[in-house]
């Protein structure tokens, strides 16, 4: 058993899958969220999605964060990873803008004050301010915040988002191929509308990234920052604090930062990239698909039909997955299916397409390539090739 599944957590989801594989699975099987009839408008050319996600267990780490540096303002990336992780979830099957979001926030207020609560809120809507200078408007309608300290040891930070939007303009998937290249979008960098570096970690498999990167000082200070229930060899076996001080090269740079801030990186949003290559290159667009929960093996529940996945030219791998592997010795089958490992989004095209891609995503100084392409098979395959390694699944 896997380090990640004795901690209580499945890359897959697979009993969250068997409770829900009876529900109606919507108007396009392949697509990244569920696509409903436009059941609010009666209009047979519209669609209604409506997708709901969070910053999962980000924010016990930002709760460790707070604590130990007194810096509150880290809860706004919380918030900004409660929201991206819904929005790119949606640019997926098209959807950029006019959107709708509603935040639920559950909080244990004997521990998590009501300024933490403004800094989530308020960091909702710069967010929202900011995405709206590029054309992606999303409209804050509130939400639920409750107290609920019987429920949530800190808090909680979720939310949900809706859309009414052209049936004509849904990517579905359906039109995935053989032949078709894989463009892939780096997590990791510096966009030019990020502040400062991200590590790339986004907001997945944070659970095994605090257990296996932090030190057991913060099982002995903090107890109410992990489930008390589970095996102590898997509780904070790492060697660091989330202050300590770490260099590695960047563009050939020395650069010095906090496993912290590391940790913390807010998950970028693709939209601004999306928003221009959905706006006018639609129908080169075959595919899309948001490298989150399964990491890399994500792409296998949305394929159209039966091919093999090869993906044999992905980025190297940024410095918090190293430091995550080596801290928890776990193989490269586990942390490709835990983590996005440096490229959360993947765009499926024809060959001849794929610089345009690429090249409208350095315009905003995210770093792109062909990371691999689209096999004719008898079944659903992924082969990652790596330097020293190939991983099937």
């Amino acid at each position: 058993m896997s380090l990640y599944s004795k901690r209580g957590v499945s890359a897959q989801k697979e009993e969250v899958h068997a409770a829900t594989k009876h529900l109606d699975q919507g108007l396009f099987a392949n697509a990244f969220c569920k696509i409903y009839p436009d059941y609010l408008g009666g209009d047979d050319d519209y669609v209604s999605v409506m997708h709901a996600d969070g910053a999962g267990t980000k924010s016990i780490l930002a709760y460790l964060y707070w604590k130990e540096t007194g810096d509150i303002t880290v809860w706004k990336d919380i918030a900004q990873d409660a929201i991206v992780m819904n929005l790119d979830d949606l640019l997926c099957v098209g959807v950029y803008d006019n959107i709708v979001f509603n935040s639920t926030i559950d909080r244990n207020k004997t521990i998590i004050p009501g300024e933490v609560l403004s800094q989530v809120i308020n960091g909702s809507q710069q967010l929202f301010d900011e995405l709206k200078t590029f054309g992606v408007n999303i409209h804050y309608l509130g939400g639920e915040t409750a107290d609920v300290g019987d429920v949530v040891r800190t808090i909680a930070v979720n939310g949900t988002m809706t859309c009414r939007f052209p049936k004509n303009k849904v990517i579905s998937n359906d039109k995935i191929k053989a032949g078709d290249v894989i463009v892939g979008l780096a997590s990791y960098g510096q966009s030019t509308y990020e502040s400062g570096y991200n590590s790339g970690i986004g907001s997945n498999g944070l659970t095994s990234a605090r257990h296996d990167v932090l030190s057991s000082y913060y099982a002995d200070n903090f107890k109410e920052s992990y489930n008390t229930s589970l095996d102590e060899a898997v509780v904070y076996i790492g060697k660091y604090k989330l202050s300590d001080e770490i260099t590695f090269t960047i563009d050939y740079s020395p650069f010095t930062t906090t496993i912290g801030k590391l940790i913390l990186s807010p998950t970028r949003t693709y939209a601004p990239v999306l928003k221009v290559l959905l706006q006018n290159e639609f129908d080169k667009i075959h595919g899309l698909i948001h490298c989150s929960g399964g990491g890399q093996t994500k792409c296998m529940k949305y394929l159209p039909g039966n091919f093999r996945i090869v993906k044999d030219n992905l980025f190297e791998a940024p410095e918090i997955f190293k430091i995550i592997q080596q801290s928890s010795g776990s193989n490269n089958k586990e942390m490709y299916e835990v983590f996005n490992m440096g490229c959360r989004l993947e765009i499926y095209c024809a060959a001849e397409d794929a610089e345009l891609m690429i090249s409208t995503a350095k315009t905003f100084n995210i770093d792109a390539q062909v990371i691999g392409r689209v096999e004719a098979n008898d079944k659903k395959e992924l082969v990652i090739k790596l330097k020293d390694e190939e991983v099937v699944y």
